[in-house]
């Protein structure tokens, strides 16, 4: 009399569960694992390419906006030095049409419609 256990049921030959038996479970466990870090890495690498071309062009125009913004305070500051030089004056008011009291307005035949074409005039900017 042998008081061994009876051998458990053997399973079909080629079956799955038995070809998985045969490979270490920290293999399997390593791939699975290996897989995801490749997924996860695909993923980082993907947004930080996002992020940098969306960062680049934001950023380009940031400076954009400053650029206008600094033409504009220079603009500012242009028109606030010239408000108290006479001649500035008097230049602006024969932009717009005004004569001097003892000057004679003379027209011209084929002068053009629109006053002060002559005139630079220098937009300020809206608020």
């Amino acid at each position: 009399m042998d008081d061994a256990p009876a051998p458990p049921p053997a399973r079909p030959r080629g079956s799955w569960w038995r070809q998985a038996t045969r490979l270490p479970v920290a293999m399997m466990l390593t791939s699975l694992l290996a897989a995801l870090g490749i997924v996860q890495l695909s993923f980082q690498l993907g947004n930080t390419a996002y992020r940098t071309v969306t960062w680049s062009r934001e950023t380009k125009d940031t400076r954009a906006r400053i650029a206008l913004l600094e033409r504009d305070l220079q603009i500012l500051r242009d028109a606030k030095t010239a408000l108290n030089d006479p001649a500035y004056l008097r230049a602006m008011a024969r932009c717009q049409g005004f004569v001097g009291l003892k000057e004679t307005v003379v027209v011209s035949p084929d002068a053009p419609a629109v006053p002060g074409e002559n005139c630079q005039m220098a937009p300020l900017p809206l608020p």
